[in-house]
């Protein structure tokens, strides 16, 4: 990890000293903002990374340029002025913040530094403690003969606000002392569980609330409540883990200071330890970032503190921080937690998404529960091409299991994702993540094409999960374009229950038109409005055969592909009949597809990768004849190929949307394309156009062929009429001339069909 210091220091030094002055009232004005934002509004505009890398780059500035230090220089300010609202409390000793580290150089110099400033050889005893770094508020406890008599939050570090009464309901901490100096001044966190975080969410929630964006925001807004039974009610804890003013030592060490603490009724944090090494120390902080999540309780860093307090008071103290602890803070962004469950979420497309469902973690200042899985390869650790991801042992990538110990990274607003898995941490009953095949929603087949990385959901119109986008694909204004039933209008009505299928907008007169006072007392709906759109899906129960096509929002049938089809078939039975027929074609396509595949990954040169037609011939054996049949004329149509015909099939093979196609078809009259040319030489004819063609485009050739009556097909089959071969035709010309089909030339077609 790279030393943030240094790429502040390196920008302070690119700066003249105007600049450098304009920089640094700017950075005084921004942190000050942040600074109130946090600690007396608890609702913070930076994140701590944010924040840290702005003291940063202050600080670097500051050191460049000594006599520009300002007045009012974040250097010398710890937290903001207390809010109004509060009496105010002066501490008796000042309430400092922590010094940061950010990674093992930082930790290395601040130790080295300690030995310098005390004259200690580098192999002389010097033991540190190391704690969890809460994430809360911090608080002062002032004890008087064993009695709570006042508690005050931090504020600016000389002057705090007196939250006493909403301090004595917090269970944590004791009001009465026994055994305790005469004076004693207890300082901690106050904080918030994860799971009394989510409990009061949904309370929140419950009462029309906002919720809380983190605990650390609940437990700071919960403490400085005007109203101490607001706080009563919320579920704040209290780890002691620091003194102000004492009467009496407590201990010799900061070890002997916690347990004498802990004796006295206070909470400690039992993750706490003495480290005799910085070795030591920063294997602490390697255990404890792995258990991040573990805690229960939000955690941004290690604190590392002398433990010899006759050693501290030696050290003393800077002007906002003591020089014998610090803050190792954890990377901006990552945590570590454990992976609960996968869950899969059908989009609004059909696109099937797993989401990790996570043991919630603070990342970034955000409690993350949720990450993005991506698909089904990302969660078996590989990408798009088969290479590994996250990798393993034995170049393999590391998959993703539930019950598995996950690293969970953010950038930016990015939704959380999981970078890394633990190995060591997985648990011996965790098995493989077995992605669906069926659509959770609604149970129809979800498939992935070849090439795609996303399985989808084949339901289409049946399956809850797409039924809106479906319906205003379908009322769009190249489908049925209904006057009056548009977009925003026919989700209403399908949240209203009204519409849940197409053929249920044919229907919607017959029973929600009786005195159309259903329409009529909607808002924007009247007895005119609600007329008209009754007259509007009438008129639209008559529609062309290639606009029906299109509004079943048939993956892969665009436009263009729905008037081909429709040119082609003429009628909706026809269509339907050809595709039913093609079924057991398509499932050979797909067995050749996957065959193929796998022999690819299985090839060991290029020689084997090269012979794939063996595989395409076996997966083909069986196919009955009129299935093969059916396919080569569905894929012979002029540009509808296998992919939209293996769509079309498994559309109208999943039973139930099936059912609902043939509802709607029920309620139309569907019109046939125009006729064609009845009269031309080439009239009724299949036609195939290959190679190159030199005096028309060929679209044009296509267009003027199907205006005389042909059908244009792009394979050559027995079917087949006519081939016209262009420069350069090669298989369909070689299998015209097997067939025995006639062959021509552009200029004997031109002539053919009198435009020579």
């Amino acid at each position: 990890m790279s030393r943030p210091k240094q790429n502040t220091a390196d920008l302070a030094a690119a700066l003249d000293r105007d600049a450098a002055k304009t920089r640094l009232a700017e950075l005084a004005k921004t942190l000050a903002q942040a600074n109130a934002a946090y600690h007396r509004d608890d609702d913070p505009d930076l994140t701590d990374a944010e924040f840290d890398s702005l003291k940063r780059e202050n600080a670097a500035l500051e050191a460049a340029f000594p006599d520009l230090k300002r007045g009012d220089s974040p250097s010398d300010h710890i937290g903001t002025t207390p809010a109004e609202g509060f009496s105010k409390l002066a501490h008796s000793q000042r309430m400092l913040s922590l010094a940061n580290a950010f990674d093992v150089g930082d930790v290395t110099d601040f130790v080295a530094g300690i030995r310098r400033y005390l004259n200690l050889p580098p192999d002389g005893a010097l033991a540190f403690t190391a704690e969890p770094k809460i994430d809360g508020l911090s608080l002062s406890l002032r004890y008087e003969d064993g009695q709570l008599i006042s508690a005050a939050t931090r504020g600016d570090g000389q002057v705090g606000e007196n939250v006493t009464t909403n301090a004595r309901t917090i269970k944590d901490i004791p009001q009465t002392l026994h055994q305790a100096p005469a004076v004693l001044e207890v300082r901690g966190e106050v904080y918030m569980s994860h799971a009394d975080f989510a409990a009061l969410n949904t309370r929140q929630q419950a009462a029309g609330a906002k919720p809380f964006a983190n605990p650390r925001n609940a437990a700071a807004g919960s403490l400085r409540q005007l109203d101490a039974e607001i706080t009563r009610a919320r579920p704040l804890r209290f780890f002691a883990y620091a003194w102000g003013e004492v009467s009496e030592p407590l201990a010799d060490t900061q070890t002997g200071a916690l347990a004498r603490l802990k004796s006295l009724g206070f909470q400690i944090n039992n993750r706490t330890r003495t480290c005799p090494t910085v070795a030591d120390m920063l294997a602490h902080y390697t255990r404890i970032e792995a258990d991040r999540a573990a805690l229960g309780y939000d955690i941004d860093g290690v604190v590392y503190k002398v433990d010899d307090l006759a050693y501290q008071r030696r050290l003393g103290m800077r002007s906002t921080t003591p020089r014998w602890a610090i803050a190792h803070k954890f990377p901006a962004e990552l945590a570590w937690t454990t992976l609960e469950a996968i869950d899969i979420q059908v989009g609004r497309t059909g696109a099937l998404s797993p989401v990790a469902r996570l043991k919630p973690v603070t990342v970034g200042g955000v409690v993350v529960a949720n990450a993005t899985l991506h698909n089904e390869d990302y969660i078996a650790g590989r990408d798009a091409n088969g290479a590994p991801i996250r990798p393993g042992e034995n170049g393999r990538g590391k998959d993703i299991r539930i019950g598995d110990h996950v690293q969970v990274y953010r950038a930016g607003d990015v939704i959380p994702k999981i970078a890394d898995v633990d190995l060591s941490k997985r648990p011996q009953t965790a098995q493989p993540f077995n992605f669906p095949t069926l659509c959770p929603e609604c149970q129809s087949q979800a498939i992935r094409e070849e090439g795609d990385a996303i399985r989808r959901c084949t339901g289409g119109l049946i399956c809850p999960a797409q039924a809106v986008e479906k319906l205003k694909h379908f009322v769009s204004r190249a489908a049925f374009d209904i006057e009056g039933l548009g977009a925003r209008q026919v989700e209403a009505f399908y949240l209203d229950g009204w519409v849940k299928e197409p053929a249920d907008i044919f229907t919607l007169q017959e029973r929600y038109g009786a005195g159309l006072q259903h329409l009529k007392n909607r808002e924007g709906w009247g007895d005119k409005s609600a007329e008209n759109l009754f007259a509007a899906i009438s008129e639209k129960r008559k529609i062309p055969l290639h606009r029906l096509i299109f509004a079943l929002g048939i993956r892969h049938v665009g436009e263009v592909a729905a008037a081909d089809l429709a040119r082609h078939f003429s009628t909706w039975e026809a269509l339907a009949d050809t595709v039913d027929a093609a079924a057991p074609a398509a499932q050979a396509h797909r067995r050749a597809e996957d065959a193929i595949v796998t022999e690819r990954k299985d090839a060991a040169d290029q020689t084997r990768r090269a012979s794939l037609q063996p595989a395409r011939d076996a997966a083909w054996a069986d196919t009955p004849a009129p299935a093969k049949a059916a396919w080569d004329e569905l894929t012979g149509i002029d540009g509808i190929g296998a992919t939209v015909a293996v769509s079309l099939i498994t559309t109208f093979q999943q039973a139930r949307e099936r059912e609902s196609i043939n509802r709607l078809i029920a309620h139309l009259e569907i019109e046939t394309p125009k006729a064609r040319a009845a009269e031309s030489p080439v009239a009724g004819l299949i036609v195939v156009f290959t190679g190159s063609l030199e005096k028309m485009t060929r679209a044009e050739a296509k267009a003027r062929a199907e205006s005389l009556g042909a059908k244009v097909s792009g394979s050559v089959s027995a079917k087949t009429d006519i081939v016209v071969a262009g420069p350069g035709a090669g298989s369909k010309q070689k299998k015209a001339r097997d067939l025995g089909i006639e062959l021509l030339n552009e200029d004997q077609w031109l002539e053919r069909i009198g435009d020579g």
